[in-house]
Parts: structure tokens; sequence; C-alpha cells
């Protein structure tokens, strides 16, 4: 339907470009021209034809040539003399279109009318003389003939056919009526008699006809026929008063008021004075050609009188009526009071034109009070009157009223007409009531009524502004299809409905079928079309349009002009931005700084830059808004030399402007985000106290400071503001209140939303209070937000439901799920509905007051009422639940919205995934991981990161490096976590050189690394007596001015006691003291712990003195470290003394004091220095130690039982350092079988790990870190005898099978024992059961990859536990006597038993580290022959080693030889020189 109008009207018969003339058959002058009519004014326009004036087509029978051509038809009395026309050259037509009998009884019946319509008279001669045709009283009659035979013409006849009948008598001035009275109907068939008549000369011209001819025109739309008609004119005719009145006329219809004034000048300089229809056509003119200014009516009243014409009614009249198209009702008085006071008497136009003027401008009671006054004047209204008073009440959109006066007009005996069904339709569809006008539009054809052209035209405008542009084109249609004429006024609504619903096509398509009608573009049309043109960006096309619409004398408004410049600039149509601008100035008379303005509008920036200084130059102020644009341009495109420029230039062409100058350049900086310039500008203006500052520069600081997050800023920005007097405007309010809110002051925005209200502004938007109800929340005032709410409630009928949901948000941060729940059930009970939101703030309340289990009663709930749970709180459980670590509930709300068909996200993977790693759920993990890849989601850095905390934790660092690699694979930038996790890793690994180089490149990044990180590569160098690195990282913690813990200040002493360097120690506790750390007992303890382990025992016991002189000794701590001190010097005298001393300070001894002692007689060479030390215990009320030496041990496993029970609870891993050392005592004086149940008491009462070996859980593997060597050798011997029980198990039940352990459990492939490698009480684990696998000739071999492992192939194992002397019994038994000596001895950290240390220090010293079972056969042979056997195997290594020489010399020898066909070589025959290189460094 969108073409309906336009292809509709290309069928109409509306004929522009033809008419047709006839000429004699025998003038040699006979042909046609064909003239086109175009609406451009260009110089070379081509002349008007008429086509159908060749004798060829006019007589087509006779076959005449078309090689005659007709010069340009002119005006004027031709040379060739008029002949009738021959009656043998063409047939008579007869008057069957008029009716020759019925309509001659017309005219009358006497001789002298038949004589004069053609029918011979036998009474009077054949013509009548002129002067009896004058006054002849028929012309009415003769002028109606020929007006119905005219008429009545088909499409192919022609006027000729009719006047060269010559049936009728005419005189010039009955030609002119028959001209007048055929062009109200069809102005083709008027123009058509003007030119036959032209052509006939049968009379002299004259200049009523070109009057006649030129008014029809007008009244046609035919603008350009009339001037063509007009400026051929014979001077002599042209050059009267009422030929120029008419094409005055003409103009004045299409509001062409300066053409008007151009041909007023042309009558005043040919000599010809204007009339009073003179000017009253030229005010016509210039109220249709748009809004008058205010005073145009009345100096155009002064210019009549100026003429010396007096104005008459119609004068005024027209007057006041363009003073009501104006809505200019002063001016429209004033002209009324003049009219009153040269006694020119108002008539009922008067009126009717005043009602107007009160109606147009919005007084309808003035109207109506005028409209009653009518009767007491004298005058009747008519329809006009009612039609313009309905106008008055309709443009208010008063229903009532307008039916009321409707009503009463038709009771005064005037029917609805068309002006009045077109007031009422325009009412409905400025209100948007279109189904009503719609049924207007159907009753008024159905009265009798015919819609015009202003129907249709309101109409269409109605529903093309409503968006209907489907109904405007097919009203279009109709209006066709009735056969009336679109005028410009509708074709410029249909073009306009259609722009506004962005259909170019038929927009365009419709101007150009309005150029095809012949009706003219004005400035509406031509303004529409070419914003349409632009805002599709077909600028070729819209710059031609423009062209024409110069050329047309029509010049886009400003707002258009703003769009082309936006546009053009846009396509960097830099040259048509220069014409546009040149016309502004040229054409409109635009003054720059307007010019500027538009430019910046448009976004032309650096042309409005040009315009502003040549403004600048002219003499004008720089204008606030376009500086600011144009400086803002500058600065988003990092050209701030040329804005610095530009202010340079202004500063000193403008010096009244430098206050605006300054803002310009705060305003510019802001703009360009460079806050810290922009402050420092506004300080100095601010300290020098320069200006105040406007609205736009506060603004742009406060939005600056906002986005940058310098909320102190902003606040004395705003601050500074209210000190000026300046009020601040709603925007300022509402940005300062809620970064008052981020700040954390509620209060203070609470205060200044008051203050704001109080002035009169008033929030509509209810964002600015979520805003302060979310503060309190935060701050967990929800009393406050409580009340705020509550004030709301009272100033509004509904509140919002943001508001509810931000309350209960509040409630929920302070965990008020009862206050949460009463704000939900209000909003179920009184609106608005609770949305997913306030179900989330329902169970955050939840959450936040820990009540987790309550939240599937709550989810019920919620699912009863009718509520969905959504995606959101289903993931705001699973959140809860993994901060909380409940690895079940997660998972199995995971799986619960897997089976709702919710899809997982990145964040629940996150989520899921650091939950899971935390827990140290490895195959969940890397599950999850494979899932989250089979959806399509790569991991990021998060989880990434969360692997690798996952990895370091459980120790497994091949996996942690190998995330690092996909890390780096993809693409990833490391961040802080992923540093300080690898580093983490590498200091577990005990890797801490790499773990230095690592935090190296870390802050060449410029990542800082966390505190824990330079703790743990601390403890880690510690560990590897990387001692001057551990102190350069301390060091450089205290130079960045960190707050240190206590715990590294230990680690520190620590390690300077590892290191022998007790004097840095003691320093250590000093910066304690200077940091503000105060040493704690832990702290003296360490010091005394690094004094004992130096050989001090003094020093110890002088700290101890210190703290005694203080008061602080609370515990047995303090004395334990010196105790021990002497214990460890050997000193045991004096360590039984300070027994004796602590009980007399009231301490009596406990577990630290009986462990001590117990570990110093588990390392005492002798069994009488044991006994000593255990006697001193029971002495001292402690017997228990001494009594498993010297009883049976059966007796005493109750009693051990209850002591560890007693320990249980005690911190300071009482229980678990007390076994330690029981089961070193028990293990070195071969009370092995008493050790084994006091460690399996241990592993029952928690105090080892219940997973110290895994046999039963098909693991197989051991796990002794943190274990005493007496401890990790019992468990070893009891996890062997384990293996071996399960293996001799599943031997018989399958009696073939005779080299596996398959049944249950069943073996991995290798087996994995962890030692650790830390060193208890200065003894190395890893060593000691080294060292007692190597002496068992076990299979088990250091980890490659990973320190303190020990792996051995389970098959191996397996033939070494059934094969293997050493595994005949691993019952573990007590020896029948205690021995004279202990059985162990601790030798560099490793111990072992005390016979094997010899042969031990020998085998590594003369041979390095050997294999276990070669380690084995040398430890069992003698001295003697072990030496021998250590000898033969240097030599065997040398002779090998001279071997690899000469196979390498024989390689480098035949190293051109050709071998031939040889099927294999094998390249380990020649050997690497290196490897010969670094043998021989072995021998050495």
């Amino acid at each position: 339907m969108a073409y309906t109008a336009v292809m509709a009207l290309s069928a109409t018969p509306i004929r522009t470009d033809t008419v047709k003339v006839r000429t004699d058959s025998s003038s040699s002058s006979s042909s046609s021209l064909d003239t086109t009519i175009t609406t451009s004014d260009k110089a070379n326009a081509q002349k008007f034809s008429y086509s159908r004036a060749s004798p060829s087509v006019r007589w087509p029978n006779l076959k005449l040539s078309e090689n005659h051509s007709l010069p340009q038809t002119q005006f004027i009395v031709p040379s060739i003399q008029v002949v009738e026309a021959d009656v043998d050259v063409v047939e008579k037509k007869n008057l069957e279109s008029f009716g020759t009998e019925e309509n001659l009884n017309i005219l009358g019946s006497n001789d002298e009318t038949l004589e004069v319509l053609g029918r011979p008279s036998k009474t009077r001669a054949k013509k009548m003389t002129k002067l009896a045709l004058k006054r002849a009283k028929d012309w009415r009659q003769r002028v109606e003939f020929f007006t119905v035979r005219i008429l009545g013409l088909q499409n192919d006849e022609f006027v000729a056919d009719v006047l060269d009948d010559r049936s009728v008598q005419m005189t010039p001035t009955d030609f002119c009526f028959v001209v007048k009275s055929v062009g109200q109907s069809n102005w083709n068939r008027a123009l058509e008699i003007y030119e036959w008549l032209n052509l006939r000369h049968w009379y002299s011209p004259n200049a009523r006809m070109l009057a006649t001819i030129l008014a029809v025109l007008g009244k046609a739309n035919q603008e350009s026929l009339a001037v063509e008609i007009f400026s051929r004119a014979e001077p002599v005719i042209g050059n009267t008063v009422q030929v120029y009145n008419a094409m005055m006329g003409v103009y004045a219809r299409n509001g062409r008021f300066a053409k008007v004034q151009e041909l007023l000048d042309l009558m005043r300089a040919r000599g010809c004075e204007p009339d009073l229809v003179s000017f009253n056509t030229l005010i016509n003119a210039r109220s249709k050609s748009g809004s008058m200014l205010p005073g145009s009516a009345i100096e155009l009243l002064k210019e009549v009188r100026r003429s010396g014409l007096r104005p008459d009614i119609i004068t005024y009249n027209t007057l006041i009526s363009a003073c009501s198209r104006g809505s200019n009702l002063e001016e429209a008085v004033k002209v009324y009071e003049d009219m009153e006071a040269r006694n020119c008497q108002p008539d009922l136009w008067t009126y009717n034109a005043l009602i107007s003027v009160y109606g147009r401008c919005g007084l309808p009671s003035d109207a109506e009070r005028l409209f009653k006054e009518l009767g007491s004047k004298g005058f009747f209204p008519d329809a006009v009157t009612y039609n313009s008073l309905l106008y008055a009440f309709a443009r208010e959109g008063n229903v009532e009223k307008a039916k009321n006066i409707c009503k009463e007009m038709v009771d005064a005996g005037f029917g609805k007409d068309e002006m009045t069904y077109n007031t009422i339709l325009h009412m409905y569809g400025k209100h948007g009531q279109h189904d009503l006008a719609l049924k207007l539009y159907k009753d008024m054809k159905f009265s009798g009524r015919n819609p015009d052209a202003v129907t249709y035209t309101v109409l269409i405008d109605s529903l093309g502004k409503a968006g209907k542009i489907t109904e405007a084109a097919m009203v279009m249609s109709e209006m066709l299809e009735t056969g009336v004429k679109p005028t410009l006024r509708t074709f410029s609504a249909l073009i306009c409905g259609y722009a506004k619903a962005g259909m170019r096509v038929e927009a365009m398509e419709t101007f150009s079928c309005m150029l095809r009608s012949g009706i003219k573009p004005d400035r509406l049309a031509y303004s529409v079309v070419l914003d349409i043109l632009l805002r599709f960006n077909e600028t070729k096309k819209a710059m031609g349009l423009y062209e024409e619409m110069v050329r047309d004398g029509f010049t886009p408004d400003q707002g258009l002009y703003e769009v082309m410049v936006q546009v053009l600039t846009k396509e960097h149509k830099e040259e048509d931005v220069k014409k546009v601008v040149k016309d502004m100035e040229v054409l409109c008379g635009m003054s720059p700084e307007i010019i500027c303005s538009l430019l910046v509008k448009g976004e032309c920036h650096d042309h409005a830059a040009k315009l502003l200084r040549q403004a600048v130059t002219q003499g004008y102020e720089p204008d606030r808004e376009n500086l600011l644009s144009i400086l803002s341009s500058y600065s988003s495109s990092d050209r701030h030399v040329e804005a610095r420029a530009l202010l340079d230039f202004l500063r000193e062409h403008a010096p009244r402007s430098q206050q605006l100058i300054t803002e310009a350049l705060i305003v510019m900086l802001c703009k360009g985000h460079q806050l810290d310039a922009a402050l420092e500008e506004y300080g100095k203006t601010r300290r020098f106290g320069l200006f105040q500052g406007s609205f736009t520069m506060y603004e742009s600081l406060i939005q600056c400071c906002e986005e940058a997050e310098s909320f102190s800023e902003a606040s004395q920005v705003f601050s500074d503001m209210r000190c000026y007097g300046l009020e601040p405007s709603q925007y300022i309010y509402q940005s300062i209140i809620l970064i008052y809110c981020k700040m954390g002051f509620p209060e203070t925005a609470h205060h200044l939303v008051d203050q704001a209200e109080r002035s009169g502004i008033l929030f509509n938007d209810f964002s600015i209070y979520v805003d302060l109800i979310e503060a309190y929340g935060k701050l967990k005032l929800w009393q406050r937000a409580e009340s705020l709410v509550g004030r709301l409630r009272l100033h509004h009928a509904m509140v919002d439901r943001k508001i509810w949901n931000a309350l209960i948000h509040a409630y929920a941060a302070s965990g008020r799920y009862e206050q949460a729940r009463a704000v939900f059930s209000t909003m179920m009970r009184d609106g608005p509905s609770p949305t997913v939101d306030s179900i989330n703030g329902l169970m955050e309340a939840l959450i936040v007051d820990g009540r987790l289990n309550e939240l599937y009663v709550v989810v019920q709930e919620l699912q009863d009422m009718g509520f969905k749970i959504s995606k959101s709180s289903i993931l705001l459980m699973l959140d809860a639940f993994a901060r909380a670590g409940n690895i079940f509930e997660v998972k199995k709300i995971y799986h619960g919205m897997k089976a709702a068909g919710y899809m997982p996200t990145m964040h629940l993977y996150r989520s899921m995934i650091g939950l899971l790693s935390r827990g140290k759920r490895v195959r969940d993990v890397e599950s999850m991981v494979a899932e989250m890849k089979a959806a399509g989601l790569k991991p990021d850095l998060l989880v990434l990161n969360s692997m690798l905390r996952l990895y370091t934790g459980i120790g497994d660092f091949r996996k942690t490096i190998e995330v690092y690699q996909q890390i780096q694979e993809v693409g990833f930038k490391p961040d802080e976590d992923t540093y300080n996790t690898l580093i983490l890793m590498y200091c577990r690994d005990l890797r801490p050189e790499e773990g230095l180089s690592l935090m190296h490149e870390m802050k060449r990044q410029g990542l800082d690394p966390k505190l824990d990180t330079y703790k743990s590569l601390i403890s880690a160098c510690g560990k590897q007596a990387l001692w001057e690195q551990a102190e350069d990282l301390f060091d450089e913690l205290r130079s960045k001015g960190c707050k240190l813990d206590r715990s590294l200040y230990h680690i520190m002493m620590k390690i300077f006691r590892n290191s022998g360097n007790h004097f840095k120690a003691e320093n250590v506790l000093a910066m304690m003291k200077e940091a503000g750390v105060e040493p704690t007992i832990a702290t003296m303890h360490l010091l005394m712990v690094s004094y004992g382990s130096s050989g001090r025992p003094k020093e110890a016991e002088n700290v101890l003195n210190n703290l005694k002189f203080s008061g602080l000794i609370r515990s047995t701590l303090p004395y334990s470290s010196v105790i021990d001190a002497y214990l460890k010097n050997r000193d045991y005298n004096l360590a039984i003394e300070k027994i004796l001393e602590m009980k007399k300070d009231g301490l009596e001894p406990d577990h630290r004091i009986w462990t001590c002692f117990i570990r110093a007689a588990s390392l005492s060479q002798f069994t009488t220095e044991a006994m000593v030390l255990l006697n001193a215990l029971r002495d001292n009320g402690f017997d228990l130690p001494i009594r498993l030496l010297t009883e049976k041990a059966e007796s005493l496993v109750v009693e051990v039982d209850h002591y560890l029970e007693q320990l249980g609870p005690l911190g300071d891993n009482a229980a678990f350092n007390f076994v330690n050392a029981l089961e070193d005592l028990l293990w070195a004086f071969e009370l092995r079988a008493t050790a084994s149940w006091v460690f399996q008491l241990a592993v029952k009462r928690s105090i080892y790990r219940h997973d110290v070996f895994r046999v039963a859980d098909k693991d197989w593997g051991a796990d002794f870190r943190k274990l005493s060597p007496g401890a990790a050798l019992v468990g070893l011997t009891l996890w062997l005898d384990h293996m071996q029980a399960s293996f001799f198990t599943t031997l018989r039940g399958k009696p073939t099978d005779d080299a596996s352990l398959q049944g249950s459990p069943e073996s991995p492939k290798s087996v994995v024992l962890i030692t650790g490698t830390a060193e208890y009480n200065m003894v190395s684990l890893n060593n000691t059961l080294k060292a007692y696998l190597w002496e068992m000739g076990s299979p088990f071999l250091p980890c490659k990859t990973r320190s303190g492992l020990l792996v051995a192939k389970a098959h191996s194992l397996r033939m070494w536990l059934k094969d293997s002397p050493f595994c005949l019994d691993l019952e573990l038994k007590d020896a029948p006597s205690l021995p004279e000596s202990n059985s162990m001895q601790l030798s560099e950290g490793y111990f072992m038993r005390r016979s094997l240390v010899p042969a031990f220090e020998d085998i590594n010293e003369r041979l390095g580290q050997v294999r276990p079972k070669k380690f084995a056969r040398l430890a069992l042979l003698s001295d003697e022959k072990r030496d021998k056997a250590i000898r033969a195997d240097i030599e065997g290594r040398k002779e090998k080693l001279e071997k690899m020489k000469s196979k390498v010399g024989l390689a480098r020898g035949k190293k051109n030889m050709k071998f031939g066909k040889r099927k294999f070589i094998r390249s380990s025959t020649l050997s690497n020189p290196d490897n010969i290189r670094l043998a021989e460094q072995a021998l050495k």
C-alpha cells in the first residue's frame, strides 16, 4: 500500500504540458511546437509547446506533411491576414453535445437570438453590428453556450472545432467570460481558447483577456505558464494595473511575497502606479509567505498610505486575516483599532477574522465573547463565523464544546460544511483520535458533503504524524479516485509521513509525482525531501536538490543546515561544506556567530573554529557553548596544540572573555579526561579568586572527578560551588549524591536530597533513593533505610519496585531475614509484585545470617507461591555453599541446575573449580575442566590459577608446571595470583632459586608479590641454607616499609639460628621492638632455642632470667628451652637442677619437660646416661618412660593410652612431640615391639594420621613426613610387613601365580614412599630411611623429579619382599634386656644403626652414593673384604674410562670411512667426550 497514492496519482488526468490550438489549413506556418515546462529557472529553459497544434495531428485523414515549422509563438498581432475557415477542407461539426433543439430554447426564440446562434433569419441581417452586439442582453447565454460545448469536448477533440464554427457572434468581453468560465473547470481548455484567439486575431489584444488568463492559471497553480505568458505580453497591453494585479495574484497564491514586491517595484519603474488592489494583493502575498514579523502589518498599512491610497475594508480584513495566520493577536488588535480610528466600518469578515485570531492564539473564551457581541453590532453569524469559533475550541481539544457549537450551527440553519468537518477532523487528528477522525470522514461523505483537498490533507497529515502511513496512502488513493487534485500541502503531508516512517523510496516517488503534476515545491516540501536524502547519506542527490531549492528562492532553516553540515562533514565533502557555509552567509545573511553555532552542532569543528576566529575579529564575543564544543572536539582527538592555539588567539583578541576562556580550558581538560591538569588550573583560579565559574565548569569537574573516582576532589568542587552562591542543578545534585553514597556517607547524601527538595528540585527518578538505601545497607544502617522508605510511601501512591528491592537488600546486608520477609509480603499484598531481585535479597539475608540450612525451606515456600527459582538465585545458593566450603551441597545444586536445563556459565565454572581446588578434589576439578571444554568454554586465567593452587597444594608440582605452560601457550598474561602460586610451588619443592628468579620476573612486569609469598620464599631459602638470599628478601621487605607480622620475625630467627649466626638472631629481636611488634614467649623461646643449638645454654638461661624478672613466665615453655639447651650440651645435672628451680618458682613439670628428657635419653650414647635422665623424670613425678624400659610393656598399654588421651586436647603438638620422642627412645634401646604398639596407639588417638600407609586403600604408598626417625622406622617396618602379609595372603589364594600381588588390595605399577625434606631435631628423615632401606638392599630409589620421595617398581618390591633375607622376618620384637649402649647413632643427619656408621661413612666417602643392593653387599662385608671390594670397583671404573677414551679416538680416526651395508650400529658405542670428562672428575 506504500505506493498507493503515488501510483494512483500517476493515473490522474492532470495535464500540465499540453494545450491544443487549431490554425487554418492554408496558413503556411501551421505546424506544432513542443515546449517542455520545467520547474527550474535556468536561463536556457525551453519554452512550453502545444502538442496537437500541427495540421497533421488535427486532420490525420489529409496526410499532411510534418516538415512545416512554426516559429516561436508571439502574443502580438501577426502580419498574416486571417481569413475564415474553409468549410470544404474541414467538415462542419454537429452540435450534438450541446443539444440543438433543446438548448436553443434557453436563449429564447426571437429572430435576433436565432441569428446570433447561427440559424438563418428571414427578417434580420446575417450579422449584427458591433454596437448591437454589445447592447445585446443575452451575453450570459452566449458564454454558457460556448462553455458547455467546450467542456463537453472529448479528450481527442479541439476547442477550434467549436470556435471555428462561428455559429454565435461574440465580443472580446464575451470571450473573456468564456475563458474565465471554462478555466474554473479546466485550465487546459481555457489556455487553449486563449491561444486560439491569439492565433486567429478575431479581436485586438487587450489587458482584460491577459488578466483573465493569468487569473485562471494562478487559480490552477500554474505559475510557470502564467509567468511565460506575462513575460511575452506586448508592453502596451501588459503595462496595465489589471495585468500586474493578476500576475501579482498568481504569485500571492503561492506566498511568493518577494516576487509580488518585485512586480510592485516594476510597475512603479514603468510608470504604472499601483492601486489599492495591488497593495491588497501584496498584503495577501505577505500573509501567505509565512509568519509575519511583529510590526509587519502596521508597516504594510503605512506603505499603503504612503502611496496616497486609503485602505479599504478589504485591506484591513486582509491584514487581520494575515495576523490570524500568524497568531499575532497584538498586531490584529492594532489594525482593528486603526480601522475604527479611520472610520472604516468593520463588516462580518472583520469580526470573523478577529474570532479566528482569538482562536488561533488559544483564547477561545474571548472568541466566544466576540461571537456573542455580533448581534449587538448588527451582524448575524454566518457559517464562517461558526467555523472560526469551532476552530477556537477544537484547537484546545474541547470536544464537548465543539459538539455544542456544531449543534448550534445546525439549529441556526447552517449545515455542517466542508470547513466544519475539516476543523473537527483536525481536532481528532491532533489529539490522536484517528478512529474518530476516520468515522467522521465517513459521516461526511454519507451526509452528502464532498471531501475537498483540505479534508484529505488533514487526514493524511494526522495519519502520517501518528505513524499510520499505510492508512495515509490509502486516503491519498481515495482522494485521487474521487477526482480531487492533491495540493502542495497534501503532497507535503504525505512526504512528511513517509519521511517519519523512514520510507525514503516512497517519499522520493511522491515528490517526483508532485513535480510531474506541475506543483512547485515550497520550502517545507524541499526541506523534508532534503532531510530524507541527508539522513540516508545520499549527499550527491541532496546537494542537487539543495541547488534547485536555492534557485527557487528557498533556503533551509537553521536545523536543516545543521543536518547538512553534519552529513557532509561525515562524508568528508569539504567543498560542499564550504559552499553551504557561503550560502548561509550570503543568501541567509547569517552572522559568523550563528554560522559557527550551526557548524558546531553539525560537528564540523574545524570550520567552526575558523568562523569563531572570524567572528571574534569582527567584534563578536565568543559564545560559551560553541567554544566549549570546539575545544571538546580538539581534546577528544588529542589535538591539544590546536586547542591551545585557539585559546591563545581568543586571549589576545577577546580580552573581555578571559573568564570564559579560562573556564573553557578547564572544561576542555575535563572532556579530555585530564583531571590533574584541570584541577591544577581550577586551583589557580580558586587561589587567586579570579572568578566563580559557571554551571558547565562545575558540572564538568564533578563529572570528571566521578569518572576518575576522585570523590574527595568532587566534594571540594561542590563545596566551592555552594560557597560562591551558585545553586546546583538537578544533574549536579544527582552526581554529588551518588558520590557521597559511594564514599560511604549516606547521611550527607540524604541531607542533600532534602536540601534539593526544599529548593524545588524533585527527583522523579527513584534511582537516587535506591542509591541511598543501598549505601545505608552497606553500612548496616537498615533503620535509616527503613525510615527513608516510610517517607517515600507518604509522598507517593505507589513506591517503585527498585525501592522495595533495595530495602530488602539493605536488610539482607545485616542478616535481617524477618524484616526482609515482611517487605516481601508487603509487595505481594500491595504491589508491585516481587521479582527475582526480591527473591535473591531474601536468600542473601539468610546467607549473611548463616542460616544456609533454611535456604531449601524458603525455596520450597516460594515455589508453592508460584515463583520460579531463577538461575541467578541458584547461583547465589551455590556461591554461599561454596564460600562455606560445603562441597556436597555445591555439587548437589550443580547437578540440579544441569537437570533443570540451566547451562553452566563461566562464572559458575570459576566458582565450582575454585571450591573444588580449595578442597583438593583433584579428580573433580579435572572432570569439571574437561566438561567445561566440551561445552565450548575455554578455561580463563582465573580457572587456571585455581588449578595452579590445587596442584601446588597437593604437591603435584609437575602438573603445576604443565598448567603454567598452558597459560603461556594460550597467551594469557600471568597476574599476581599466578606468580604468587608458582613461587609458593617452588618454595614447597625446595627450589627457592627458581622462586627468586620468578619473583624478579614478576617485579619486571610491575606486579608486587604478596607478603605471604615473601614469607614462603624466605622460609624455603632458610631450609636450603640460602642464608644471604633469605636475609636480602627480609631487608627488602623492611626497606619497603611493609608491616611485618611476628611470624616473619620468628622465621628469620630460626634461619639465623640454623645458620649459626646467633648475633643476627638477637638483632631480629631488636628489629621487632623497633617495628612495634612486642616479643612473646614464643619469640623468647626461639631465641633460647637458638642459643641452645649453638651450644650456649648460659645465654639461653640469661634470657630466662630476664623473663622471670619481667614476670612474663606463665608456662614451662621458657624452662623447656633452657633445659633442652643443657641436654643438647650434655649438661645433664644442670638440666635436672633447672627442673628443681622451676618447681621452686611454682611451676610443675609438664609434657614439655618430659619430652625434652626423653629426646635426650634417646640420643644418649650409653644406657646408664639414659637411665639417669629417666630417673630424674621419675623423681619429679613421671615414671612412665623408665617403666617402659624396665618393666613388661604389655602391662603399661592402658596407662600409656590414658596418658596420650590426656595429652590430646593440649596445644603446641604436645601428644605428637611426646610420642615422637618416646618412639626414638624405644627404637634406640631395641624395645621395638613396644614401639610398635605405642605407634598404633598414636594412630588410634589420631596423634598420627590414619593414612600413614595406605595398602588397604589400593594406594600402597606411605607418608612418614613429620614423624621422628624412630617413629618412621617403626612405621616403615609395619608398612613392609603389611605389604608382605598381603602378598602371602594373595599367594596362598593363587599358588600358581608366584610373582604378583594381585587380589585385594591390588598394587600399582610403582610404590611411593614420602619422606619429606624437613629435619626433626637436626635429624633428616629422608636420610634415615634411605640408610635403613639401603642396608636392607631394597629396590627403593630417590625420585628424579621431586625431592623427598623414594620410589620402587611394584614388581621389584614384590620380588624383594619375597626373596630378600632381610624380609624373612619383619616382626618387631623387644630385646630380652637393655643393651649397654644406644643401638642408634646420629651422624650428619642420619639416625642409623651404630655398627653401620663406619661402613656407611667408608662407602660414601670412597664410592659416593651407590645403589641399595650394592650398598647392602658392601655393608655386610668385613672391613678388610670391603676395602678390597671398593678398590676393585675403583679399578674397574678406571678401565672402563680408558676404554671409553680409546673408542672415542677410534671414532675420530675413522670418521671418513665408509662402513658399507650394515644392519645396525648402536649409537651408544660412540660415547660423548663430555661424559668421559665427567667420569674422570668423579674418579679423581
